[in-house]
């Protein structure tokens, strides 16, 4: 498993995983055509949708810790910050 333990494939995890999370979340509530017709002014909604977004990264940097996949683990906190981030500036 150390052969897979590199910072890209923990950051490409980390920015992939929390956008098709929010997808299938959007998807399976069938809110994806309203909330993009009033995205705008949901920023709140914006919000709570970035941080549940997070969460399986979150979860995955636990599993790949315990694993002791130091490298995988930082590389997917790193792709998460953005979408915390962004999550933190649509409240503000």
């Amino acid at each position: 498993m150390q052969r897979f333990d590199r910072y890209w494939i923990g950051i490409v995890l980390g920015l992939l995983m929390p956008a098709l999370v929010a997808y299938a979340y959007l998807v399976q509530f069938n809110l994806l055509d309203t909330f993009l017709q009033f995205g705008l002014a949901l920023s709140l909604s914006w919000s709570k949708l970035l941080m549940v977004s997070v969460f399986p990264d979150l979860a995955f940097i636990f599993v790949f810790y315990t694993a002791e996949m130091w490298k995988v683990s930082k590389g997917l906190l790193i792709g998460a910050f953005p979408y915390l981030i962004a999550a933190m500036v649509v409240v503000l």
